[in-house]
């Protein structure tokens, strides 16, 4: 039963029709009716040392964003010059130190923008750093036990099975080898693997919205005189899609009315439309036809320097930005009608692309998919809040924040004291850090609500739901089966031979479902494993760990790779072509230092 159940799950992950953290409560649901956990022990996983840990990494690593700790860094890397193997080199391996401390998609947002800037300043595809960029993010979770979740998972499972968990720093001497040879590849070798993109998802070709922009006039007499923006696009839905961008009434220029604003006769509407829905609306509303933008703001702008006035232009006060919608985003699986985005956020969607292509289709039907690139449009100093309460990242045009040395100080104290006491013993990995989270609440380094914002809540309820359907795969001896089937097959190997050989299956199982998931399920097998062969469980572990965090075939494995593929252009194959060697490097690199660092 465990083994049909873990099946169903395996493929519902791999299908990716529901999201990761539906399948595992199903999975975790099916377990308990099954009789395979216990009732009173479904929902035991959410209070696990493990999961609070996730939590408390993921609220520090926002608190040391708001500090701007790697801002400091990151602002260093624009002055690293133009040769390619020295921006990969720069950029990879920035974003792997700061993933062995921080979250690694956190780590990795922070950096895309500046790879893009890079890439353009260069003349270059943006597709030559991005993916060297995510795997960088990948081996650099390796360093420490709060890198990734694996590395936290499993240091429980080593508490469970010998009473002392791993350490703070135990996964270094492993880890760094295998991230400085991952980095060293990556910089000479790999980001030449990487397919060239003539016309890149990130550049800003994909988005001609300019030739999209146009005035329409409410005449004298017109039937919405008198009613609001909001009863216009209402009538209009379904019929053309159109968004209402500005409002220039008189002298009174105003970017994003609200959609309850009164239209008046001779008002001029700013108005977002492809040539289609433009002639709808003319059509239906019987508006006239003004000048297009570009005439408007030429006019203007001549206006302004006969009379030596400085006006403001219609669109002064809003900004475009490029975003990113990531998998925890509450956008994936909606649409911008449903969540309201004008009303709710003061955003409006002028365009989506999608594994580099501009979607066609009307946009209040479009349901976003995690890696979209949206084209979003809002208040200068409202719109970088609006996306990241939307879960979106900013690409090209986000600035790195001015940095205050003060709070840089004040974050890096608080993080460096939590990761004292853990790594002397004094406190356990779980309160050291929740403590720590807490402490930047209080110094108002993290608002309250952004702590919220910051747990990347899908992999909590993951980790959650897994871990009884794991703990079920040892007690019903399955893990134990699936180690006397590996320790069959390679019964006359040398302990080399079986790490190298579980460290592949983990990695094949980490590129087709979430690396939070493949460390829960095998750990078990690991410690079987280590059971049949009368051996040591510690590099079993740590080969489980190492195979975890190196997802490197697939875009759907780990959130990084993901998050890069629509900015890159990739296409899915595009990742065996450095992730394949990589892999093959990272187990010829740790399987000996894991026997030389954890015998068995």
């Amino acid at each position: 039963m465990i083994f049909g159940l873990l099946a169903v799950t395996l493929v519902l992950f791999v299908w990716n029709r529901w999201r990761y953290d539906i399948v595992a409560i199903g999975a975790l649901l099916a377990a308990a009716f099954l009789g395979l956990v216990p009732f009173r022990e479904m929902f035991s996983g959410f209070g696990h040392p493990a999961v609070i840990t996730v939590a408390a990494v993921l609220v520090l690593s926002r608190g040391l964003l708001n500090a701007g700790v790697v801002d400091t860094v990151a602002r260093q890397l624009t002055r690293v010059g133009d040769q390619p193997w020295v921006q990969v080199a720069a950029l990879t391996g920035v974003v792997a130190l700061a993933s062995g401390f921080m979250n690694n998609v956190g780590a990795l947002a922070l950096l895309m923008p500046v790879a893009i800037w890079m890439a353009r300043q260069s003349g270059r595809s943006p597709s030559f750093l991005l993916m060297p960029l995510a795997f960088g993010s990948l081996l650099g979770g390796m360093l420490t036990m709060i890198g990734t979740p694996p590395n936290i998972i499993i240091a429980e499972y080593r508490a469970e099975a010998t009473g002392t968990a791993f350490a703070m720093f135990d996964f270094l001497p492993v880890g760094l080898g295998v991230t400085v040879v991952g980095v060293i590849f990556i910089a000479l070798i790999g980001w030449r693997l990487t397919p060239k993109r003539e016309r890149p998802a990130a550049s800003g070709e994909l988005f001609e919205i300019s030739a999209y922009l146009t005035e329409v006039r409410v005449p004298e007499g017109n039937r919405y005189v008198g009613h609001t923006v909001y009863e216009l696009m209402r009538e209009l839905r379904g019929e053309a899609e159109v968004v209402v961008v500005g409002l220039v009434r008189g002298e009174r220029r105003e970017p994003m009315p609200a959609i309850y604003e009164v239209l008046r006769a001779d008002d001029i509407l700013l108005v977002e439309a492809d040539p289609d829905s433009l002639k709808t609306l003319l059509d239906v509303t019987k508006m006239e036809l003004e000048a297009r933008v570009e005439e408007a703001e030429e006019q203007e702008q001549a206006a302004q320097e006969d009379n030596g006035e400085k006006r403001e232009s219609a669109l002064g006060e809003l900004a475009l930005e490029e975003a990113i919608v990531t998998p925890a985003s509450r956008l994936v699986g909606t649409t911008a009608s449903a969540l309201e985005l004008r009303q709710r956020y003061a955003v409006n969607v002028l365009a989506v692309a999608r594994q580099g292509v501009r979607l066609r289709e009307r946009l209040d039907k479009v349901r976003f998919r995690a890696g979209d690139i949206l084209l979003v449009q809002g208040g200068e100093e409202e719109l970088p809040g609006a996306l990241s309460e939307l879960g979106c990242l900013p690409l090209a045009s986000r600035g790195l924040r001015i940095t205050r040395p003060r709070k840089v100080i004040l974050a890096s104290s608080l993080f460096a004291l939590a990761l004292g006491a853990v790594a002397l013993g004094w406190v356990p990995a779980a309160p050291a850090l929740v403590g720590a989270a807490v402490a930047m609440v209080l110094v108002g380094l993290i608002g309250p609500s952004e702590v919220y914002r910051g747990i990347e809540w899908p992999v909590i309820v993951l980790l959650a739901a897994l871990l009884p359907v794991g703990q079920a795969l040892e007690t019903t001896g399955g893990s134990q089966l699936i180690a006397d089937g590996l320790f069959a097959l390679g019964e006359a190997a040398s302990p080399a031979v079986m790490l190298a050989l579980l460290m592949g299956v983990v990695m094949l199982l980490s590129n087709v479902i979430n690396n939070a998931a493949a460390a829960v399920l095998a750990a078990p097998v690991g410690l079987a494993l280590a059971r049949s062969m009368e051996a040591a469980p510690d590099p079993f572990l740590m080969a489980v760990a190492i195979g975890a965090s190196c997802a490197f075939l697939t875009p759907i494995g780990h959130q990084s790779n993901t998050l890069v593929m629509a900015p890159g252009g990739y296409e899915f194959r595009d990742y065996w072509r450095m992730g394949l060697p990589l892999s093959l490097l990272v187990i010829v690199t740790a399987v000996p230092l894991i026997l030389w660092i954890w015998p068995p």
